[in-house]
């Protein structure tokens, strides 16, 4: 199956040298293969898992409490503050 790598490439925004993308063609192209290989085995009669060690999920209680630190030792290490916040760039253009 031939891939597109520098497609592939350009919509991942990577610069891919021409020896890259003919290493990359030619290990997508064995990875596609081999999927088309695992297609071919039967498995109707297989229940899907998304697991099979058994093992769960281990969490605990989320219990609220009030913070140990206070306000100012928790801004202490920043660059810049104001009002008693975290002060920090604009991340949002305005569009």
């Amino acid at each position: 199956m031939k891939i597109n790598v520098s497609h592939v490439a350009k919509l991942a925004n990577l610069t891919l040298s021409a020896a890259e993308e003919k290493k990359f063609e030619e290990q997508l192209s064995d990875i596609l293969s081999y999927i088309e290989k695992l297609n071919e085995v039967d498995t109707k009669n297989v229940e899907p898992t998304s697991q099979v060690t058994g093992l769960e999920n281990v969490t605990r209680e989320d219990i609220v409490k009030d913070c140990e630190l206070a306000q100012e030792e928790a801004l202490s290490n920043s660059k810049s503050t104001q009002n008693g916040l975290f002060k920090v760039k604009a991340i949002l253009d305005s569009k």
